[in-house]
């Protein structure tokens, strides 16, 4: 590393900017989130740089450069849009003792300007040693969408609030744990869903109320880990996973989802595996439970979406019993994966305008749903956790008068490197599991267009 990023105090201190055109200007858009006193050294400016100087944002000296103009200054940038002007502006510059930028030449730079990501008091600043400008402004590009953007005025918020707290929990871990608590907790979500007062008053509570003894309950996410790759989770699920003290993940989830979470975060497995007992519903309740009454911000890791087939209504009912805070946050379900893997929408103007999500697995005693009585012409049907119940879907279907020749899509394992594909119809669907052998986790698309399907060929399997 050449160059040591830091943070320079600019309160008060002098930054000059030689030159009056629109390289000048952009350096001093970028000064302008700072509290410098800027001058802009030029002959003419011009006019937004005129603007400001207009409103008293910037000073202007039209006086030709001297060696003074650069002396006692925190920073010094050379923008005439001049090659060889700015390198003689640097040499004077240098004899003052400047701290130097010069614009797009990277060789007479003591300073380069980052892309920066603005969250005023949060500032992140992501520099490449002039050796990639292009890849710096990609990153800056992800943290924006990372960072909520109310984030910085939470942290000014609290910012007021720290001799408060500093007087009532002395320095050490309880206090570190406090704002732990409060920038992943209950005050946080409400300030960045809009209620910024609400949440105002809730951390002034929370500190009023304050004692060493009490133990604060923690907070349950459920979280859709999406189809398999790690890359379709949403921005909200990655950040509960960041912010999780405990994570208790299914048997489907992808290690890779697990990498995003914090380092020292515990992870708990409760799915169920070959050969290994699966954890009962209730003891899943417990154990997520418990640890959010220790304290502690609960991930319950779920594959796909937790309100499609994901039991997350027993889980939130059970934390709302109790009176822990639970939310909801939604991922890709597999149908959707499968259709983007697939490249073909779930719905089709004129043939399909009906959609419906039926699973294969009812509750264990309950009779098998008459799955027949969703297959109209112009739906699509997709049925989760159906691998086992092939021969029972094919004759609930045909015993009902839906055609034998439609088509099903077998998608296996989808959005994974061990992604199938295999087409069978409704006549072939149980020859067509077995034959591929295709295990779970599996969704089956069943495609009941409006127009006729009629065709005397046998459809042909086909596995990607």
């Amino acid at each position: 590393m050449d160059a040591f990023p830091m943070f320079i105090k600019l309160r008060d201190k002098r930054v000059v900017i030689a030159g009056g055109g629109e390289t000048a200007a952009q350096k001093c858009r970028l000064m302008l989130k700072t509290s410098a006193d800027i001058v802009v050294l030029a002959k003419t400016l011009e006019p937004e740089l005129q603007a400001l100087k207009d409103k008293g944002r910037i000073s202007h000296d039209a006086s030709p450069i001297t060696e003074a103009h650069f002396a006692n200054t925190a920073m010094v940038f050379l923008a005439t849009g001049d090659e060889p002007q700015d390198q003689k502006l640097h040499v004077l510059a240098k004899r003052a003792g400047a701290t130097v930028n010069v614009v797009d030449q990277p060789d007479l730079c003591d300073i380069t300007t980052p892309s920066i990501v603005d969250r005023d008091p949060v500032v992140v600043a992501i520099g490449t040693e002039g050796a990639a400008p292009v890849l710096a402004r990609r990153i800056r590009t992800e943290i924006e969408q990372m960072l909520d953007p109310s984030l910085g005025r939470f942290a000014a918020l609290a910012g007021r609030m720290r001799d408060s707290v500093a007087a009532r929990i002395p320095a050490g871990q309880a206090r570190l744990r406090f704002w732990k608590d409060v920038f992943s907790g209950a005050e946080w979500r409400v300030f960045r869903s809009g209620s910024e007062r609400k949440a105002t008053d809730m951390l002034k509570t929370r500190i009023q109320g304050l004692d060493l003894e009490h133990k604060t309950v923690g907070h349950i996410s459920l979280v859709g880990a999406g189809p398999g790759a790690r890359d379709l989770l949403t921005l909200r699920a990655v950040e509960r996973l960041q912010e999780a003290d405990i994570i208790f993940y299914d048997r489907l989830v992808d290690p890779d989802v697990l990498e995003l979470a914090r380092r020292d975060a515990e992870r708990v497995y409760v799915g169920k595996s070959v050969g290994a007992h699966s954890w009962p519903q209730d003891r899943i309740n417990d154990v997520i439970i418990n640890a959010a009454k220790r304290g502690q911000n609960v991930v319950r890791l779920k594959s796909g979406d937790p309100a499609v087939f994901g039991r997350a209504t027993e889980e939130m009912e059970a934390a709302r019993s109790v009176g822990i805070p639970v939310e909801l946050v939604p991922g890709v379900t597999a149908a959707s994966g499968a259709a983007a893997s697939l490249g073909r929408a779930l719905t089709e103007r004129g043939e399909t305008d009906r959609l419906v999500l039926a699973t294969g697995m009812c509750k264990p005693g309950d009779p098998a749903p008459d799955w027949s009585e969703m297959a109209h012409p112009g739906t699509t049907m997709v049925f989760y956790m159906a691998v086992q119940q092939a021969q029972t879907i094919k004759d609930n279907l045909l015993s009902n008068g839906v055609p034998g020749t439609l088509p099903i899509e077998i998608v296996e394992q989808v959005s994974t490197p061990q992604e199938r594909q295999i087409l069978s119809t409704v006549e072939t669907l149980p020859e067509t599991v077995a034959t591929q052998n295709v295990q779970n986790p599996a969704v089956l698309i069943l495609r009941h267009s409006k127009m006729a399907y009629k065709t005397d060929k046998p459809v042909s399997l086909s596995v990607v």
